[in-house]
């Protein structure tokens, strides 16, 4: 059964025409969002984060119908202007993307951290530590860089951040 459902997609209303048995993840990249990768299609590796509402989430296990009426953000949403977002340039400044299929959910998890961050207390400064990082990216894997540079990445982007 097809149905329309109405959102904000990367800041700009939209209306998707869904098969009401389709993730969201298979209905962004029918709708040409390839930047959000399927990966296990079960939740557990991350490639497919998107923000829902501000809030990181698998698009590959979360219904396409369950979006109606929300905010929806995606890696192509992230840059403006041509322009990379911080926590983008952070990762290509870190050695962060290798083979880039994890980096668009990776991007979209820091993104969500450091926007966490600021909705706390911002009179205080934030002391993430690496481990911290480790555990906030927990449901997100990479093959490739060992992680090390994806650390860095999200910590140099949460400094940069609070400056």
């Amino acid at each position: 059964m097809k149905q329309i459902i109405q959102c904000q997609l990367n800041g700009k209303p939209t209306e998707l025409l869904i098969d009401t048995r389709q993730s969201l993840l298979e209905a962004l990249r029918e709708n040409g969002l390839t930047g959000t990768k399927e990966g296990c299609s079960v939740g557990e590796c991350g490639a497919c984060t998107v923000l829902i509402d501000d809030i990181p989430i698998n698009a590959c296990i979360s219904l396409a119908v369950r979006a109606e009426g929300t905010s929806i953000r995606t890696i192509e949403g992230e840059a403006v202007a041509g322009e990379l977002s911080p926590v983008q340039q952070a990762y290509v400044d870190a050695g962060a993307v290798q083979c880039g299929f994890c980096t668009p959910g990776l991007v979209m998890k820091t993104t969500a951290l450091i926007e966490d961050l600021k909705n706390e207390d911002s009179t205080s400064p934030c002391n993430l530590s690496r481990d911290d990082i480790r555990r906030e990216h927990a449901g997100n894997l990479c093959r490739c860089t060992g992680y090390q540079h994806i650390v860095d990445a999200a910590i140099n982007a949460v400094n940069a951040a609070q400056k």
